[in-house]
Parts: C-alpha cells; structure tokens; sequence
C-alpha cells in the first residue's frame, strides 16, 4: 500500500567490531546487511511536486534513482530531461547523503548483496583540480572512503560515485565508467516554472480578440 511505502524504514548503523563485541540498532520494517554493515534509514517523503513518482524529497530537492546504467555525461544530459532545472544528485550535509543512501537501498533491497550500490553523483574534477557540482552549487560537505580521493591530480578519475567499497562514503572514478546514477530538481523551482506557464497560457487565452 501507498502508507507501507512512506512508512518504509531504516537507519544507517555500521556495525561496530571492538573487542569482540559489536553494537546494533534496530528501528523499523526492513534490516539490511551489506558485508559489515547493517543499512537502516528513514526514507524521505515523497516530492511534493505531481508527476513525479518515486522521487523523494531531499532537502529543497526532490531526488530519484536510475538504475539504467550511463557514463557520467550521459547520466547528467539525462537528469537535465527529467525535470526543470534537473541535475545529478549533489549533496551538502551527512543527512542528505543519508537520505540518498537510503533511496539507493530502497530500490535494490533484494539484491544488497550481490547488486552494485554504486551510483553517480553530480562530482566532477573541474581543470583547477578542484571537485565541483555540476548544478553549481557550493562545494560544501565530502564524506570520501578512506584514501581517497587517490587520483585527484591524475585526471584519470575525475568524477565521483558513491556506495564504492564503504557503503554511503565517495570514491573518484572515470567518467567514461557506466553506473547508475541519482537525478535531482529544486522542486519550487519546478513550482514556478509550472505556475508561469499556466499563467501565461491564462493570459494568452484571455487576452485573444472575440
């Protein structure tokens, strides 16, 4: 049902290995296991925008996740045609990375194990060497697997993907690589947009000589 769907649960936990002990916590419908890592989250709300179905909101963003595999170009082009003002997915603070985490989960919850998490996010290595996001926004917040990034000055990775060897952390990678990848639109952003087009077409309509 549509209410089992919002209620879906989980909360992101590592499963800690110290002394022969470990901790765990456990909180709603759904426990995951990928190697030593126990995935629980609280998937985001639903976008708040019509139209668009399985996208969940992220902040002032509404996020969705492909599973048709791309380069990151191709990837990108194809977030710019599902929505106004549409990107790859980026991300500014540990909550949002949850919440993408989560959304990556929600849609492979059968196959943790065996299928690739990875996915592409809107990184990319700008020509000062710097990382960027492709929908400009300010770079902010990084959360990169432990020794990475390991090709920054190389050039030969120059785009990021998320879910590489620790689940939730970013790893540089080529671009030419095909992954999954997570759209993303500012859903007001959308709202207007939608608004003036109707206004407009009120406009026109009205204004039209008897």
């Amino acid at each position: 049902s549509v209410a089992g769907m919002e209620s879906f649960s989980f909360l992101l936990i590592t499963l800690l290995f110290r002394s022969g002990s470990f901790l765990t916590m456990e909180r709603g419908d759904v426990e995951l296991l990928f190697h030593f890592t126990k995935i629980c989250c609280d998937l985001p709300k639903a976008c708040p925008m019509t139209g668009y179905k399985n996208w969940y909101r992220v902040g002032s963003r509404c996020v969705k996740y492909f599973s048709n595999p791309l380069n990151f170009t191709a990837a990108e082009f194809s977030c710019r045609s599902k929505a106004p003002g549409g990107h790859l997915v980026s991300v500014h603070n540990s909550k949002a990375n949850g919440d993408v985490l989560c959304i990556v989960v929600k849609f492979n919850p059968s196959n943790l194990l065996t299928f690739s998490l990875k996915c592409f996010i809107s990184v990319l290595l700008s020509q000062s060497g710097k990382f960027i996001w492709t929908d400009g926004s300010s770079w902010n917040y990084q959360i990169w697997t432990p020794g990475e990034a390991n090709h920054v000055f190389s050039y030969r990775e120059d785009c990021v993907e998320m879910n590489w060897s620790h689940v939730g952390k970013w790893n540089d990678d080529p671009c030419y690589a095909k992954k999954n990848y997570m759209c993303a639109f500012k859903h007001h952003f959308a709202l207007r947009k939608t608004i003036a087009v109707e206004t407009c077409r009120l406009f026109n309509f009205d204004s039209s000589p008897p």
